[in-house]
């Protein structure tokens, strides 16, 4: 009977780890998609709320694969905690970031420049490239439901770690 209960927890922590390896690239997936198909240029803070992302994903594939090599139990549960703890950054990263811009505290000095257009003034791209200021982190590029898209990854952020410390809990 143990030994059955052992292997649905440690099936249900996978799932979870995959759930949220999934969740995570989905994630940063469709910040990236925002970019590079919408055109929406990220600010200095938007470009840092991605880094739990980078970290998270590739570690909960790790605590996806680490009990097929017959790891211990309990490194995938740190893992999944580790996993928690970075999207509980990802959640004050949100948060501060829309704070920024609903103007409730000031943000980072190196973001508060303006982004005007891309002039190469006849010269070549690499050259325009010194020139590109990137857009000030107390403007919203875009709101969805009266939400900012740093206020939307704050929510994810939420979610995300509240999964991932319930799955990092469950017992043997």
């Amino acid at each position: 009977m143990t030994a059955t209960m052992n292997a649905d927890t440690g099936r249900q922590r996978t799932r979870t780890a995959l759930f949220l390896a999934v969740a995570m690239a989905a994630t940063v997936g469709s910040a990236l998609a925002f970019q590079h198909i919408g055109g929406y240029i990220p600010c200095h803070l938007c470009l840092e709320q991605r880094t739990p992302y980078y970290i998270g994903a590739p570690l909960m594939l790790l605590a996806v694969i680490a009990p097929m090599l017959s790891a211990p139990a309990w490194l995938t549960r740190g893992l999944l905690a580790i996993g928690g703890l970075l999207m509980l950054y990802g959640l004050y990263l949100g948060v501060y970031h829309s704070g920024v811009e609903w103007a409730w505290w000031q943000g980072p000095a190196d973001c508060t420049a303006g982004a005007g257009p891309v002039d190469t003034g006849g010269k070549g791209v690499l050259d325009a490239l010194d020139k590109f200021v990137p857009p000030s982190c107390d403007k919203a590029a875009l709101r969805i439901l009266g939400l900012s898209l740093a206020g939307w990854n704050a929510i994810a952020s939420f979610i995300l770690a509240a999964v991932a410390f319930r799955g990092a809990m469950i017992r043997d």
